[in-house]
């Protein structure tokens, strides 16, 4: 039995012997002909050549990286530039006391004038004031406010208008023309009326004057 089973294995063995070497299908194709061995030797060119054209394509786009973001950067810093300029800070401006509204009719001399804080006006001649004197006009006929009117009888008691001697000058010239017929009579003279302008600074002192109260 055991002789029997040693020739079956050395049979099995001698014809179960395989050869280490793998039969592979070779890597170059065997083409038949020469006509389809050069187009594929294209076919292999060409996909070489489209990528050699694609990597040289992503290495410049590569080298192009650092250009662009430098530009891109130096975009940034100009857009941030103007918009700081654009954002320009409102600083809030100091507004003026507003004046009281009130204003009052002053006689100088012969003539009566309406006068206002602030305001300036051209008078008859004020003998002995020189330029930057202050002074009080006494004879305040009426002062008037928004709500409230003071009458005087003839004049509003204890009321004063202050004003300050700004310029001693003179009227625009008038012509003073004569003539008399058939006597060869002809007199052409000019004029200018000497003036002073005073600046209202203040009207006070009428508060105390009883008031007419005015309908709103």
């Amino acid at each position: 039995m055991a002789s029997l089973t040693l020739s079956l294995c050395s049979h099995f063995a001698s014809h179960c012997r395989v050869s280490t070497k793998q039969n592979f299908p070779s890597s170059t194709p065997n083409f038949p002909s020469n006509s389809h061995y050069d187009s594929f030797n294209f076919a292999l060119s060409t996909s070489s050549s489209s990528h050699k054209l694609s990597s040289s394509s992503v290495t410049s786009s590569h080298s192009a990286l650092p250009f662009l973001l430098k530009s891109s950067e130096s975009e940034a810093a100009v857009i941030e530039s103007e918009l700081a300029a654009s954002q320009t800070v409102e600083v809030p401006s100091e507004e003026a006391p507003k004046r009281e509204e009130i204003f009052a009719v002053v006689m100088i001399g012969s003539r009566q004038y309406i006068v206002f804080p602030g305001r300036y006006i051209h008078t008859q001649r004020l003998k002995g004031a020189n330029v930057n004197d202050k002074i009080t006009l006494n004879k305040v006929l009426l002062v008037g406010t928004k709500t409230e009117a003071y009458i005087g009888k003839p004049i509003v008691t204890n009321a004063a208008v202050h004003a300050v001697v700004e310029e001693q000058g003179l009227d625009k010239k008038v012509i003073v023309f004569k003539y008399k017929k058939k006597k060869n009579y002809r007199r052409n003279i000019g004029h200018r009326q000497p003036n002073t302008r005073i600046r209202i600074t203040e009207i006070s002192g009428y508060q105390d004057y009883p008031a007419s109260t005015l309908e709103s």
